[in-house]
């Protein structure tokens, strides 16, 4: 129904405006607001939230630098990452500032952070003994080669029952092996009792809470069951898995839960505010899009791409090729929620592949434009397999590949190829997670950095052939912040929906090439030899 026109005087209404303007802020000033640090692989954020509405009040955002060493090594400077947030947090404490928001009312801090990237520093000093080695980094191929050879049978599901987790490059504990065995200051630290090992969340709550004078040194539970050091079912670091790989316990951090009081802000702006909830961001972005009962899923498309599907109380063991991961535990005596996982390498990154490394656009938004003037990848197909394949299929050896190609096509079929096989890789997650359940999804949640891009969630659809509901805020990770205080008061997020527009047999026609693509991918990085161009072998 239409509104009659306001027929009130001009300065009525401006006067009127100016009051409802003040008892907003007002509101917003008087409110306790929440914050998160959302320390990302590749970038920082610091957000606030009103605790009461959960709407965002302010945030500031930095890029972090990566550094590519060798091929199939990605590194990030500790002390960036380090940096990064509290450039954030005292330039968001100075937005606020600005807008007359006093910021004492942040009563609490939640951390969200990439997981699995490994850390190790110095007790003493306070210092990093080395770069992190980022999540999908490779350079432990060799390693799991060697675990996965002398398991019974040569099984990559050995570890399993325990952790939930394949014997991966992916995952923590073969990463601090290799910095044990390859980096001296590592090696002498361990010996000496002063190295401290920990996931981005241990080193940043270590250091912000004291350092070296007094910080904590902690993790929740969510961070901790991707190390491929802590059984799922225990809650707890599991000393036979230790041994497997040779890692001393006094190292590893206190396994908490994922919302409590860890320990207070020790300088800055935020000085004396608790630290009080810490989620790895896959498990945060499930908190923040209210997945929390059981059967409830959200796919998130970051760097890499991930599907977590809530299981509830029980830890359900997948034969299709997902994890089992632990979603949160939200209290010290709460019981652990579960979730299965299907976790993708590459989603975003072949993006910022297509920028960085071909120059086919300028910058990451260009992608939608360019991608979308042809509308189709004229049976061009992108297996981007640069750090091996992820789920369902844990194959380190597989690499990238673009086949179909002819003579008509160009960058802008290249482009749409890459959207699509950001799809397809999620369709194969999904399938698996389906096949575990029993239950197929009727609709996809999702959220993350490349939601935006308009055109990647309509041919999510299409390839899926279920709608994808995508929330207004698309970086739910950092909601995780707010949780920390009364995440039962939170609403529902409000959201767009996508419908399928293709019928589901060209549907799956597509999906069909693109998985005969993935074939043609594996097994591509062997120990063979090579001739080179002389005709000698390698």
């Amino acid at each position: 129904m239409l509104g009659l026109p306001d027929l009130k005087p001009p300065r009525t209404r401006l006067v009127e405006r100016q009051n409802r303007m003040a008892v907003s802020s007002d509101r917003m000033t008087l409110d306790p607001l929440v914050a998160a640090i959302d320390q990302g692989t590749s970038s920082t954020r610091f957000l606030v939230f009103n605790a009461k509405t959960a709407e965002l009040v302010s945030h500031h955002q930095v890029e972090i630098n990566q550094s590519f060493p060798k091929e199939g090594w990605v590194e990030e400077d500790p002390k960036e990452i380090l940096q990064s947030v509290c450039d954030c947090m005292e330039k968001t404490c100075e937005n606020l500032t600005q807008l007359n928001i006093d910021i004492s009312r942040i009563k609490a801090i939640g951390v969200t952070n990439q997981r699995e990237t490994t850390l190790v520093w110095d007790k003493n000093t306070g210092e990093p003994l080395y770069n992190a080695i980022v999540w999908l980094d490779l350079r432990t191929q060799s390693t799991v080669e060697s675990l996965i050879n002398n398991t019974p049978k040569r099984d990559k599901n050995h570890l399993k029952p325990k952790t939930g987790l394949p014997i991966s490059t992916y995952f923590s504990a073969v990463k601090l092996r290799w910095l044990m065995d390859n980096v001296m200051e590592v090696h002498e630290a361990v010996l000496s009792h002063r190295a401290m090992f920990g996931t981005v969340d241990s080193w940043l709550i270590w250091c912000l809470t004291g350092g070296k004078s007094g910080g904590v040194h902690c993790t929740d539970v969510s961070n901790a069951s991707r190390t491929m050091l802590f059984n799922i079912h225990t809650m707890d670091w599991d000393p036979e898995l230790c041994a497997y790989f040779d890692i001393p316990v006094e190292i590893l951090p206190k396994v908490r839960s994922s919302s409590e009081i860890y320990g207070l802000m020790e300088s800055g702006s935020l000085a004396g505010v608790p630290i009080s909830g810490c989620l790895g961001d896959q498990s945060a972005a499930l908190v923040g899009q209210m997945c929390l009962q059981d059967g409830q899923a959200k796919n998130t498309y970051g760097t890499g791409c991930f599907l977590l599907r809530n299981t509830g109380s029980k830890p359900v063991m997948s034969d299709h090729g997902l994890l089992t991961t632990v979603a949160y535990k939200m209290g010290r005596d709460e019981p652990p929620c579960y979730a299965l996982e299907g976790s993708v390498a590459i989603a975003g990154a072949v993006v910022r592949w297509l920028k960085d490394n071909l120059g086919i656009i300028q910058s990451t938004s260009e992608i939608e434009k360019l991608a979308s003037s042809v509308g189709t990848s004229y049976g061009c197909y992108f297996v981007p397999a640069f750090s091996g394949l992820y789920a369902p299929y844990w194959e380190p050896s597989a690499r990238g590949i673009i086949c179909g190609l002819t003579q008509f096509t160009n960058r802008k079929h290249l482009a749409f190829a890459a959207l699509e096989a950001v799809c397809f890789q999620t369709r194969e997650i999904l399938d698996a997670m389906n096949q575990d359940s029993g239950i197929p999804l009727t609709q996809l949640q999702v959220d993350g950095g490349m939601t935006t891009n308009r055109l990647l969630m309509q041919l999510q659809a299409d390839i899926l052939c279920i709608p994808v509901v995508r929330p207004t805020m698309p970086e739910t990770t950092a909601r995780e912040g707010v949780w920390s205080l009364e995440h039962a008061s939170l609403t529902a997020v409000t959201s767009e929906k996508f419908e399928p527009q293709i019928n589901p047999e060209e549907s799956e026609s597509r999906y069909a090439r693109w998985k005969k693509a993935v074939m043609k991918a594996m097994n591509w990085e062997t120990t063979d030899p090579v001739c080179n161009s002389s005709g000698h072998h390698n």
